[in-house]
């Protein structure tokens, strides 16, 4: 449940941010980038 939590956030943080300019590319390194730094918070 908790990897659940943490891919749905990182996902929506990831369109948040990344949705921009930067196009799929960019989505994809802050997805990685938030699901790592959710790691830490969560757990």
């Amino acid at each position: 449940m908790k990897n659940l939590l943490r891919a749905l956030l990182a996902g929506f943080g990831a369109k948040k941010i990344g949705g921009g300019k930067c196009g799929c590319i960019g989505v994809i390194i802050v997805f990685i980038i938030l699901y790592w730094l959710l790691g830490y918070v969560i757990n």
